[in-house]
């Protein structure tokens, strides 16, 4: 695909664009009522296509974890699709007046939120990010741009086009929805520079892919998704608590960027903590790499932990450990190796956990609780867009606001100045 097919990509976009921006919330509601119910009917058509891919991914070696993103089953179909149905039912945030005030010369002044436009997404081997862009994209006013990886084109490729017969038969533009199909680094590259139609461009992948887009893209970009997160288990902290939150945080779904990569525990509950934890942790058969002092007291089970562990997002059953000698020197450990998503400190000790989420700066901060619940559903946000980790224009799990931007519109009865 040449760069002017990309650009005819964003022409039609642009026009879809401009029929959502007028579209009204019922309009758009029952548009992705119908992308919910054509998931549900065309599960079997979807499924056929996602068991190629899988196919094809496995042949390629694509690890457990990354074949576990890429998967679809029936079940996790009717959530997406469910997901949809709760966009339905939350409120639409374009038109909203965020402030008002009248001038003294009598100027009526109002801070209206609106579509952003056109929103581009590139993202890896997930194909459930091609219906929840499109439908919070759709909730907000926004045509949208998918460009996915070649791990799941086929997946893609169908979902696409049942959401775009889906919202065609409406009568919003089936362009509200596009699928960029070409699968090279070059219709990325030609993405990343659709100034003259492209608004925003949101990268949702692995470390490499945000990277190249942050560095390569000359369209406004919202960085998101790298998630080297950390669990602390302060010296106050509940054994049996800091031993079910890394679990958690580390098991339940490890190819999840909210999944836990790093577990530091203070000297003084080491002994205690860290053979109970190893107990739950060694049922999903977790690799852990641990410094000199984790594997004096776990043994030689534990590999050796290197400078780089400490700062990889594993997204597999891998876990890095380091015995620290105090809260700062836990924080200081963060600050060096965080990509900025979530962390977690598990402790009984209120002045503690406050100089914690005083002291880390990252989207979320949690004070015992897992870190898998930074999600947009779990924050009652709906399906996301992503979770960012810069602070402009959005930080943290991006719901509906924070793919609508704002409009001043002026009420005057012949003003000049």
């Amino acid at each position: 695909m040449d760069v002017t097919q990309i650009i005819e990509i964003g022409k039609r976009a642009k026009k879809a664009s401009q029929t959502l921006m007028c579209a009204g919330t019922m309009e758009k509601n029952r548009a992705l009522s119908s992308i919910a119910q054509a998931l549900r009917r065309e599960k079997a058509a979807i499924l056929a296509e996602n068991a190629a891919d899988i196919v094809a991914a496995k042949e390629r070696g694509m690890s457990p974890s990354m074949v576990d993103r890429l998967t679809l089953t029936e079940s996790r179909i009717e959530d997406i699709a469910a997901a949809v149905e709760k966009i339905v039912d939350l409120e639409d945030p374009v038109g909203v007046i965020e402030t008002g005030f009248v001038r003294p010369n009598g100027l009526q002044v109002r801070k209206t939120r609106v579509p952003m436009g056109v929103v581009g997404i590139i993202f890896e081997a997930r194909p459930n990010v091609t219906v929840d862009g499109a439908a919070l994209c759709l909730k907000t006013g926004n045509a949208v741009i998918l460009r996915g990886g070649k791990e799941a084109i086929r997946s893609n490729t169908a979902l696409a086009g049942v959401m775009r017969d889906a919202i065609e038969s409406t009568g919003l533009p089936a362009d509200s929805v596009i699928l960029i199909e070409d699968t090279s680094r070059e219709s990325a590259t030609a993405l990343m520079k659709l100034n003259d139609y492209l608004d925003v461009l949101i990268p949702r992948g692995g470390a490499g892919l945000i990277r190249a887009v942050v560095e390569q893209a000359t369209v406004p970009v919202i960085e998101t998704g790298t998630g080297n997160c950390h669990i602390y288990i302060d010296k106050s902290a509940d054994v049996q608590m800091g031993a079910n939150i890394i679990f958690n945080a580390k098991t339940s779904r490890p190819s999840v960027c909210n999944a836990a990569e790093t577990l530091l525990v203070h000297r003084d509950i080491a002994q205690e903590f860290l053979p109970v934890a190893k107990v739950l942790l060694d049922t999903k058969h977790v690799e852990l790499r641990g410094d000199e002092n984790t594997r004096s007291i776990l043994g030689p089970s534990v590999k050796p932990v290197t400078e780089e562990d400490y700062a990889t997002e594993f997204l597999d059953y891998i876990l890095a450990v380091r015995v620290v000698d105090s809260l700062e020197e836990a924080i200081d450990h963060v600050r060096s190796y965080s990509s900025g998503h979530s962390e977690c400190i598990v402790t009984r000790d209120l002045g503690c956990a406050q100089r914690f989420v005083d002291t880390v700066d990252s989207a979320a901060v949690y004070v015992n609780a897992s870190t898998r619940f930074t999600d947009g559903g779990e924050f009652g946000f709906g399906a996301e867009i992503g979770i960012s980790t810069q602070k402009l224009h959005a930080r943290g799990p991006m719901g509906l606001k924070e793919l609508t931007t704002v409009k001043y519109i002026i009420y005057g009865d012949g003003q000049v100045r």
